[in-house]
């Protein structure tokens, strides 16, 4: 690919050429199955609380430092790289919110291919629903570019949404591509010679954006997750205020220290605003509303009906209706069905029949 020349006349071989490299490292994520070796040391942690929060880094960061002073879980600490060598997790209470945040051992270069239990370390990072990216203010443009191209070869994307495109498979008919607007690079032949890679070839395709051929190949594999993400700069106290205030001018960046925990409201203020929660308080009946432990939910699921769900499975089938007061609602209480979208801090109370 680096020997090709790019102008329209080579799209179409380079479009070819992405697709064949995508299938094969995608081969490399998923190993065809070979013999079942024992079980090995788990390194997964038990998903608790309302959102999960991956720390991926290099070693000797200071993510354990991170994770020792904002949750008071002890991560062991020395001035040694991979100290920390399985997942350590730790739960922060913020905004009456339980947030479980995981200590993942450092990633080095090469970690997407297996280096150093790079893919275990990545494997868990894909659970995550937002992951904060811990760098050494010294030395940080390099290697932020190294890990995010480390967690993008293993189907992460950061801080992107998915692209805007319509796959469907079909039996039979042929590749009916069909563009809302005007497209730069992506054209019949191109996505044809990309689909063949993958032995499509009969598909219904809408492209809704201005795609590029690495978001076809996103949405023909698949299996990529989008998750926001949270650059911490580390050991701001090795640095002077002027270097500090053009650091504060890089997107999604939060400069800290770890060790004298400096600006963490900031962190927590910014991973809040990231993982988009929902708080919906419950108000018994005939009492005040609850404000001290509110039901927390994602901001992609916000209906009554995800919140009986949350609380027990059985309680949408007594649910009759709710009376919600908050943002969500033109009347103070207003009468909701379970298709209610619900808002932060709505107050809720369900009457059952």
């Amino acid at each position: 690919m680096a020997r090709t020349q790019k102008n329209k006349a080579t799209a179409h071989h380079l479009g070819l050429l992405k697709a064949r490299l995508a299938k094969l490292r995608r081969e490399l994520i998923t190993p065809k199955g070979g013999g079942g070796g024992g079980p090995g040391e788990g390194f997964d942690v038990a998903k608790t609380g309302d959102a999960r929060i991956g720390f991926v880094g290099f070693p000797s960061v200071g993510k354990s430092t991170l994770l020792s002073n904002l949750a008071g879980v002890y991560s062991e600490v020395a001035a040694y790289e991979f100290t920390t060598l399985t997942t350590v997790p730790g739960v922060v209470r913020y905004k009456g919110a339980k947030i479980q945040l995981l200590d993942l051992p450092g990633i080095i270069e090469g970690a997407k291919d297996g280096k150093g239990r790079g893919r275990q370390v990545i494997a868990v990072a894909r659970t995550c629903n937002l992951i904060l990216i811990v760098l050494d203010v010294l030395k940080p443009l390099g290697h932020k570019k190294i890990i995010e191209n480390e967690l993008e070869g293993f189907g992460i994307r950061l801080n992107k949404q998915p692209p805007n495109i319509g796959f469907k498979k079909k039996d039979k008919g042929g590749i009916n591509l069909t563009a809302t607007c005007a497209q730069s690079e992506l054209d019949n032949d191109t996505v044809k010679s990309i689909l063949a890679e993958y032995k499509i070839h009969n598909a219904d395709i809408t492209l809704r954006s201005d795609a590029t051929a690495d978001d076809l190949i996103d949405v023909v594999e698949g299996n990529r997750v989008y998750i926001p993400c949270i650059y911490v700069l580390n050991k701001i106290d090795q640095i002077s205020v002027e270097e500090l205030d053009i650091i504060y001018k890089v997107p999604h960046c939060v400069p800290i220290s770890a060790h004298h925990r400096w600006n963490f409201d900031d962190l927590l203020e910014k991973i809040w605003d990231y993982l988009q929660l929902v708080r919906i308080y419950t108000k018994p009946k005939g009492q005040l509303p609850d404000y001290t432990s509110p039901v927390v939910l994602p901001f992609s699921r916000t209906a009554a009906e995800d919140f009986c769900t949350k609380i027990h499975k059985n309680l949408i089938k007594e649910f009759k209706y709710a009376l919600v007061w908050g943002s969500s609602v033109k009347h103070n209480p207003q009468k909701v069905g379970k298709d209610h979208v619900l808002e932060d801090e709505d107050v809720i109370q369900i009457v059952k029949k």
